[in-house]
């Protein structure tokens, strides 16, 4: 009940208005305002500059310059796992895929079918399959990596609304990663297919992948989908494959019996990119 009361405000904020502002805020070059807007939220969420490529804040041109920033090339050494985790963050929720539905938070699930933007055919094929719920905090490393090698099948953009993703929101607002925008990633890889999904959030100026690019803005009202039937675009394991201009969650879903997670796995414990997933 109480989860339910803390986020009943967002029911009522104006919040593509707020995420449109915080989309200009973050693309603004403002120099040294933007450097002590940096400087604030570095020690706000305590975020570890020692990791990034270039820890120097005032050497960022825009906020989200620095929230996308890439890290040393030895911070996040990628394990010889057949699934590694493709982000920082904390765990949500994982396991089975059960009756097409998806765990979200106690009293809380989504189907698979409401996630991929209504295509009953691409659900059904992760029947009894697993799934992954990782939030990245507003500390976390903000770029996507892949959890194996992949070939792109197609991505679908699927509109929703813009709630927060954060814990307190995810045992409060029913169907959250089903029901906020989310852009929806099919990959075959030597393991099976899988799909990653990118959730998007209230402030989440935009989502987007390194072949497309950014892919919201423009909001659509309509489901978009693009198919990649050509072959073009193929990623390795620990290679990037997208990005959250302010922060998010992704979702993952595996065929069944394509995988089993790391025994070591629990429920909001923290995740780096590369540690072992699964085998």
């Amino acid at each position: 009940m109480f989860d339910r009361l803390a986020v009943l405000p967002q029911y009522f904020l104006p919040k593509y208005l707020l995420t449109a502002f915080a989309g200009l805020v973050a693309n603004d070059r403002g120099g040294k305002r933007t450097t002590r807007l940096i400087n604030w939220f570095v020690k706000k969420y305590k975020v570890n500059m020692l990791e990034a490529a270039n820890p120097d804040t005032a050497s960022y041109a825009s906020f989200n310059e620095f929230f996308t920033r890439p890290l040393r090339a030895d911070a996040r050494p990628i394990a010889s796992a057949k699934y590694v985790c493709p982000v920082d963050g904390a765990i949500s929720e994982f396991g089975k895929i059960k009756h097409g539905q998806i765990f979200q938070a106690k009293g809380h699930y989504f189907s698979t079918v409401a996630l991929v933007g209504g295509d009953v055919d691409l659900a059904a094929q992760y029947q009894n399959g697993q799934f992954a719920n990782i939030y990245l905090s507003p500390r976390d490393y903000h770029r996507i990596h892949m959890p194996c090698d992949g070939q792109l099948k197609k991505m679908i953009y699927v509109p929703g609304e813009l709630f927060s993703v954060n814990p307190t929101t995810a045992r409060g607002v029913p169907g959250l990663f089903a029901r906020n925008e989310r852009v929806v990633c099919v990959f075959d890889s030597p393991h099976g297919e899988f799909i990653l999904v990118l959730v998007g959030a209230t402030i989440v100026g935009s989502m987007q992948t390194s072949w497309h690019g950014i892919v919201n803005p423009p909001r659509s009202k309509e489901i978009r989908e693009w198919s990649y039937s050509d072959h073009s675009v193929f990623l390795k394991k620990g290679e990037e494959m997208g990005r959250f201009l302010l922060g998010s969650t992704v979702v993952m879903l595996f065929r069944e019996d394509s995988m089993q997670f790391n025994p070591k796995w629990k429920a909001t414990a923290a995740v780096k990119l590369g540690e072992e997933m699964g085998a």
